[in-house]
């Protein structure tokens, strides 16, 4: 079997989930698509064939078998062909399929891939970004196959991303001013790895992460980690971590680590300073402590007394966005107002940037209608203040910067996660999200699959159809999401010490 680009990418996104696709139980593997994948799935294709309509001439060879596309493609490039789409190469266990192959001045050639996202990780006006993981794994192994068939001498290659520029990946180049390997040196050491789970010559653990729930393997590994006990299932202890508290402390599962002795590890520690690496004292401390609560008292504890601030109105406030197309297209608010209740909402009717604006404006308008010093917000984590700065960036004339600063710089707006559940508490919870901890608290969401990603696949369906139906389920979704944080507030107002 290959070593891939998609298997790259996939080692990026989950070292586990490579060696799971070749060798796990495939009764266990979830057969049909999540519908937001393919809703991505969807939008690379477009943007793909926005790019590619505007090449002008190129061989196209994404209508043929693989062999046959492996065979036309070198012989393309030995006659010098100038722009290849789809081409397949192939070479030394290795087969990539770059979207587009172009003839270079010297003859030779350099792999292009087309992405619907940024070229370059976080990337802004005043910050050009770095290279993306994933995208220069798999411009490493084009450019690989590609000097293995005689058609490259240079280790480069070129993303043209959701904007349509060309990004340059200079692969020979560091990682980062304190990462000493180059990128290439990366990637051979990731395609080292995805062989050997490959041909079952390494197994590693599945573990509770993030990026699991749109992975087709994500009941299977959940499974295997609640039966095993396994230390992701407690909050904010991820895979790295796991593995190194697995090799130096012989400790696998949550019930043995909520028993540590943490003065014993501290002298190891402090006698051997390659023991536990990337593991100090005090997150050892912290994570024996959740497991106490996961595994023996089953119960939350707020650390501290919580002065939440006293008030007519109160806001519980979430947005919903759509990253594929860059818009926020729903602003929540759950307005709790001397003891009556009601969800207020402001939509963009359509993906237009006029829309997105008026939208926006209306809430900023609703905003200033409250009493100045006598409502408080609540929201739950910090990208609610980052989408809002870039909202702020593409329509400054909406809010001014200071009122936008001074609306989540005030006392009575507080983010529930980071100023209070994570600082504050602890939870019998792997996770902290807000839907664990209200659906702990009690609460039920009306939908049966709440998933911000569903809800934006959702939104493309209503902008297709204009379905009520499809509106109505995401406003009662987002609703659900800012009544769950009441739930949240009043549960921590009623057991405050």
């Amino acid at each position: 079997m290959n070593i891939t680009a998609s298997k790259l990418y996939n080692y990026l996104q989950c070292p586990h989930r490579v060696w799971r696709d070749v060798w796990g139980p495939k009764d266990e593997k979830i057969d049909e698509v999540n519908p937001f994948v393919q809703l991505l799935w969807d939008r690379g294709l477009q943007h793909e064939e926005k790019v590619i309509s505007k090449l002008g001439k190129f061989l196209d060879l994404s209508k043929i078998g693989f062999d046959e596309a492996a065979d036309k493609t070198i012989e393309a490039m030995k006659n010098g062909e100038e722009l290849i789409y789809q081409g397949v190469l192939k070479g030394e266990g290795l087969m990539g399929i770059p979207d587009l192959i172009r003839r270079q001045d010297d003859g030779t050639y350099i792999p292009i891939d087309i992405k619907a996202g940024m070229g370059m990780e976080g990337a802004s006006e005043e910050y050009g970004g770095k290279l993306k993981k994933h995208y220069a794994a798999q411009l490493c192994a084009y450019v690989e196959l590609l000097k293995l068939n005689g058609f490259a001498s240079e280790n480069k290659g070129l993303i043209i991303d959701i904007n349509e520029d060309e990004v340059e990946y200079k692969l020979d180049e560091k990682m980062g001013a304190r990462t000493p390997r180059t990128w290439w040196e990366f990637y051979e050491e990731i395609k080292e790895e995805v062989g050997a789970l490959i041909k079952n010559e390494k197994e590693n653990l599945p573990a509770n992460s993030g990026v699991c729930k749109l992975c087709p393997w994500c009941l299977s590994c959940k499974k295997w980690c609640v039966e095993s006990d396994d230390l992701t299932n407690i909050f904010y202890l991820g895979r790295s971590k796991r593995d190194v508290i697995n090799k130096e402390l012989g400790v696998s599962t949550v019930k043995d680590i909520s028993s540590l002795d943490i003065a014993d590890i501290a002298a190891q520690k402090k006698a051997n300073k390659k023991f536990l690496p990337g593991v100090g004292v005090k997150t050892i401390e912290k994570i024996v402590t959740r497991a106490n609560i996961v595994a023996n008292t089953k119960k939350p504890i707020i650390y501290e007394h919580l002065d939440l601030p006293e008030v007519s109105t109160e806001l519980f406030f979430d947005i919903e966005t759509d990253p594929t197309q860059n818009l926020v297209y729903l602003h929540g608010v759950y307005e709790r107002k001397d003891g009556k209740e009601r969800f207020v909402s402001f939509l963009s009717e359509d993906n237009s940037k006029e829309a997105e604006k008026k939208a926006w404006t209306d809430f900023w308008s609703y905003i200033r209608s409250l009493p100045k010093d006598d409502y408080a917000v609540y929201y739950y984590s910090p990208y609610e203040k980052t989408m809002y700065k870039k909202m702020h960036a593409a329509y400054s004339e909406v809010v001014s910067e200071d009122e936008l600063e001074d609306f989540f710089a005030r006392e009575k707006t507080i983010d529930l996660y980071s100023d209070i559940v994570y600082r504050h508490t602890d939870w019998p919870l792997g996770s902290y999200s807000i839907k664990e901890i209200a659906v702990y608290l009690g609460f039920k969401w009306r939908d049966e699959s709440p998933s911000g990603a569903l809800s934006i696949q959702w939104y493309n369906e209503y902008l297709e159809n204009k379905d009520e139906k499809i509106m109505k389920r995401i406003l009662e979704y987002n609703e659900d999401d800012c009544k769950a944080m009441m739930i949240l507030k009043d549960y921590l107002v009623e057991n405050n010490i």
